[in-house]
């Protein structure tokens, strides 16, 4: 997998496409017509957040050594490779929220109907298809983008160089 979901602010208009792709794709239905009338709404899993001028959508970053795996007494959440994403077992959450407390991103939410969390899981049975997460491709302004880690940081270094005035 060893991708991340990048986010240009500058593209974003917060206009929460990326929200309402998430809870479809998370939808027993997959049809918006259906997901609407469905119980327990469908929930995102990523949030559109506004910042003076700017709006960023943020999701679980799926960090490499996650506390929210670590302080999971239920062992709900799991990191099985180095490169995967952080995994939620909603059938072994016991809605402590002891990882929404760690989060440093603050991205982990507790849905209140199950009593159990719920997080971004890249939409890994998509990537298993080689399909981007829903996220992403509902973006309509392209504002996120899924590369792939050996990606992200030679573009960085090229868009700081080029930022460079050489006088």
């Amino acid at each position: 997998m060893k991708g991340v979901i990048v986010v240009d602010v500058e593209k974003c208009l917060g206009c929460k496409s990326c929200q309402l792709q998430c809870a479809l794709e998370h939808s027993r239905s997959k049809s918006l017509h259906e997901a609407i009338y469905e119980y327990p709404a469908p929930q995102w899993r990523i949030t559109v957040e506004a910042v003076d001028n700017l709006a960023a959508p943020l999701q679980c970053r799926h960090c490499e050594d996650a506390p929210c795996v670590q302080v999971c007494p239920s062992q709900a959440l799991s990191k099985p490779a180095a490169d995967a994403p952080v995994l939620l077992d909603g059938e072994r959450c016991i809605g402590c929220s002891l990882c929404v407390t760690v989060c440093p991103f603050g991205v982990i939410a507790m849905d209140g109907v199950a009593g159990a969390v719920i997080k971004c899981d890249f939409c890994l049975a998509r990537l298993e298809e080689d399909r981007l997460p829903a996220c992403v491709e509902g973006c309509p302004t392209n504002a996120l983008q899924f590369k792939r880690l050996e990606e992200v940081a030679p573009e960085k270094r090229k868009k700081y160089l080029t930022g460079i005035v050489l006088d």
